[in-house]
């Protein structure tokens, strides 16, 4: 619901001050592109692309000019800047998640939703992207919503909820050490 992909059965979502059930399919569709970041667990990369060229789509998408400018600097964010020009098929799980996290940056959304976001890097890769999004949230005010397993992962965030078979069990504040 809250990438405006599915719709509440009472209520509604607010996104940016935007009330998602009153937009049409191109209203949802623009505003996907320029609010929403979405870190897919499968990456959803396109093969047939460079790694450049996937972190680019969603600027291209919105008439950008500097579109190689800002993916390039999202690429050095998540240290891939040297692997701009090869193919996805070249990389490894973990460089395709971080491409994968480079693509969902790089138009400057409002929100960013990851669905395990480090699961497929190692502890120092993984606290690189963590600090990235942290610096996100406090420097860009972009919240991100963040589905994990990892405890690492979780211990950067300002709240948590615990959800089990679909359903929330517990939320709340934060109260653990922060890296």
């Amino acid at each position: 619901m809250a990438g405006a992909l599915d719709f509440p059965t009472s209520g509604r979502v607010w996104l940016d001050g935007i009330a998602t059930d009153t937009l049409d399919e191109a209203g949802l569709t623009r505003l996907r592109r320029e609010k929403i970041g979405f870190v897919f667990q499968s990456f959803q990369l396109l093969n047939t692309l460079s790694v450049l060229e996937n972190v680019e789509v969603p600027l291209l998408l919105a008439g950008e000019r500097k579109a190689h400018h800002k993916a390039m600097a999202r690429l050095s964010d998540v240290g891939l800047a040297d692997y701009a020009h090869r193919m996805i098929h070249q990389l490894s799980g973990g460089q395709m998640q971080r491409v994968a996290i480079a693509r969902a940056l790089v138009h400057d959304p409002r929100i960013v939703l990851a669905d395990e976001p480090t699961g497929n890097l190692d502890t120092s890769t993984g606290n690189v992207i963590l600090e990235l999004l942290q610096r996100i949230c406090s420097q860009q005010q972009v919240t991100v919503l963040m589905a994990t397993h990892s405890t690492e992962a979780s211990s950067v965030a300002d709240t948590i909820v615990h959800m089990r078979d679909g359903r929330v069990v517990s939320e709340g504040e934060n109260v653990e050490e922060r890296p």
